[in-house]
């Protein structure tokens, strides 16, 4: 019963979409550039400008009713003046063209900037605002500047579709409000989040790296899944009521860090790649050399530079 009253609510939403092709509009991706003609800006009056129309309704009846040519004459200016901005808030929008976007570099929870480069048309649009999720973004554009950014939110690691955007306006005078929508066929590529709850281990298991005797005290820090149950400090933590795990430092002077998939045991697959990532971004704020080994034992580095920051956190990004 259910499965069929979905199908014909389908049915229905299909046949009333196929009857009104404006409202299927902006909703499919589109291949960059995206130009937007009179057939896809709507355009509708705000609250200000209801009341408006509805003050101007009565100093019309007024004016026929008493006869007052100049209450008359100043009805009808202002009607003018309510014309004319519904023209010009239509056309903040109307030959608008997206050429390109790009992305900077973000991590997975934080808004990510977009880039957006429009064609100059030698228009000035000063009311132009842009949203890619509930919150309205300011985004003027000066004549022979055709360069805006936005933020769009994210909550998933990896190349992401860039959400269909809404541009609006409400110039010159709030009465009019002028929209349209723009869905490009772009991917954006987010960086896991970042979890900082743990400390990598600089243990360096290649024998040939390796200093005999380096195994050297570092600290105490509280006890998390997968951590040897030799290494927890038990007098010390009787004392804090807690478990706490003594840290030792045995990497040589000047070899890289291992950041090793294989080595974190005992934790979700979201959590292994937030962790890594937290390392290589301390690293890489640090600037020590590191390796990571990702889940095929595949090695990337040793390196500490940017690209090499970079070459790891897309690895991380990427994994299924």
């Amino acid at each position: 019963m259910d499965a069929a009253m979905h199908g014909e609510r389908g049915n229905l939403v299909a046949r009333i979409r196929s009857w009104f092709p404006a409202l299927e509009r902006g909703r499919s991706p589109e291949a960059l550039p995206i130009r937007l003609d009179r057939r896809r800006i709507y355009i509708v009056p705000t609250r200000a400008g209801l009341g408006f129309a509805v003050l101007l309704a009565t100093m019309l009846t007024g004016a026929l009713n008493y006869q007052n040519n100049a209450a008359l004459l100043l009805t009808c200016m202002l009607g003018a003046a309510l014309a004319s901005s519904m023209l010009l808030t239509w056309r903040e929008l109307h030959d608008l063209t997206l050429r390109s976007l790009h992305a900077d570099h973000g991590f997975c929870d934080a808004r990510l900037p977009i880039h957006l480069a429009f064609a100059d048309d030698g228009r000035a649009r000063p009311g132009l605002h842009i949203a890619l999720d509930a919150i309205q973004q300011p985004c003027p554009l000066r004549r022979g500047v055709g360069r805006a950014s936005v933020t769009m939110p994210t909550d998933t690691r990896g190349w992401v579709p860039v959400p269909r955007m809404k541009l609006s306006s409400t110039l010159p005078f709030g009465l009019f409000r002028a929209w349209s929508w723009i869905t490009p066929n772009q991917h954006v590529l987010v960086y896991p989040r970042i979890l900082r709850d743990d400390r990598p281990r600089q243990r360096n298991n290649d024998p040939n790296e390796r200093i005999a005797g380096s195994d050297e005290f570092a600290s105490l820090r509280d006890y998390h899944a997968g951590d040897p149950i030799r290494h927890v400090a038990w007098k010390a933590s009787a004392r804090h009521d807690h478990l706490l795990v003594r840290e030792f430092d045995s990497a040589a002077p000047g070899q890289p860090l291992r950041f090793d998939w294989n080595a974190l045991s005992g934790v979700d697959r979201e959590t292994r790649i937030a962790r890594l990532t937290g390392w290589v971004c301390d690293a890489y704020a640090a600037a020590h050399p590191w390796i990571l080994i990702l889940e095929d034992r595949r090695p990337l580095g040793p390196a500490s530079d940017a690209a090499h920051y970079h070459r790891c956190l897309t690895a991380l990004a990427e994994l299924p």
